[in-house]
């Protein structure tokens, strides 16, 4: 389905024919009004993997999750589009949650490597809802109620992913740009609860983004939790190459059932 259906912030920026951003509905069936989570796939803000798409949503209908997976705009389109791009997805899932038979207090986010980036950024720079607003998907918050990172890129400042930064906020991007884009800077009391895991080894993006990025929901007093794998390479997805790891999927659905998500 379309992500935007009115006009594309931003498209008249590019040349014709550029990617319209759209979302894949993985919608389970339920008696009663059950939760969500909207999928945002890795690649550096340069793609969008499969592996961290479709098969992701498939675990999370397993688990009687409905879920959607966001085509968001990558590079050569920069900041702030795929961050408008994932809020909006977030105000679509609620403001259709009835059709859907989806709790509009249980829709959260899940993103891997740079979509992990665009998850926590989501949840930092979340809009409210304008109960004025012309468009009625605007009159709904974009606030996640709940988050889970894997493997995230999450500084732009110490330990950072150059390729995400170079391709979300181009070759010479200001001091506070970066400092903007760093979530460890700019976690506020307003963030979800969180799950994050990664790997202590990631040679791609350093486990210091997800250990800053626990240490500043800590200072918030936002629950979270953290799994730090001994090994593992980056982009690893479910994980089905190393049972070891595999073990996420199974903690994180732990913790839904604690946070009362499941």
């Amino acid at each position: 389905m379309k992500l935007w259906e009115k006009n594309i912030p931003g498209i008249e920026l590019e040349e014709e024919g550029s990617f319209e951003p759209y979302i894949v509905p993985h919608v389970v069936e339920s008696a009663s009004p059950h939760a969500a989570v909207v999928v945002f796939p890795g690649g550096g803000y340069f793609r969008r993997a499969e592996h961290e798409g479709d098969p992701i949503a498939e675990w999370l209908n397993s688990l009687g999750l409905s879920a959607f997976v966001v085509h968001y705009r990558v590079k050569p389109t920069r900041y702030p589009y795929p961050q408008m791009d994932g809020m909006h997805a977030v105000k679509q899932i609620r403001h259709r949650a009835a059709e859907w038979n989806i709790d509009p207090a249980r829709i959260g986010v899940l993103g891997f490597s740079a979509g992990g980036h665009l998850a926590a950024t989501v949840c930092i720079q979340a809009e409210e809802g304008q109960p004025d607003a012309e468009d009625p998907v605007d009159r709904v918050s974009a606030r996640p109620d709940f988050a889970v990172l894997c493997y995230p890129v999450i500084s732009f400042t110490q330990h950072r992913h150059e390729g995400s930064v170079t391709n979300l906020l181009g070759e010479q991007p200001s001091e506070e740009m970066i400092r903007k884009m760093s979530g460890e800077l700019q976690v506020t009391s307003n963030v979800p609860p969180t799950f994050l895991w990664h790997t202590a080894d990631d040679a791609a993006v350093p486990v210091e983004n997800s250990l800053m990025y626990a240490s500043a929901l800590s200072a918030q007093q936002i629950p979270f939790e953290l799994h730090v794998f001994p090994h593992g390479r980056h982009g690893l997805g479910l994980s089905e190459e190393d049972p070891q790891v595999a073990q996420w999927t199974g903690l994180c659905a732990e913790w839904l059932r604690r946070i009362e998500v499941l």
